[in-house]
């Protein structure tokens, strides 16, 4: 499997993964977790960039192996 996700891919693990969307300004939807009490911004496109990605999976707490399962 791929390192690659789209922006609508990553919202699907991170809600499978306990984030709920809270709103979406544009193309950035912002998730939340209300248990951990964490927020971050998913940008909707086609490819995450490979920093963007890192970065959005730190904060969340998951590794990449987490994500793959997730999607």
């Amino acid at each position: 499997m791929s390192k690659t996700f789209s922006g609508r891919q990553l919202v699907r693990a991170l809600r499978r993964s306990g984030f709920v969307i809270d709103h979406q300004r544009g193309s950035h939807i912002f998730l939340h977790n209300l248990d951990k009490n964490i927020s971050v911004i998913v940008p909707n496109h086609k490819e995450i960039k490979k920093g963007t990605l890192n970065n959005i999976i730190k904060k969340a707490g998951l590794t990449i192996e987490d994500l793959q399962k997730l999607v």
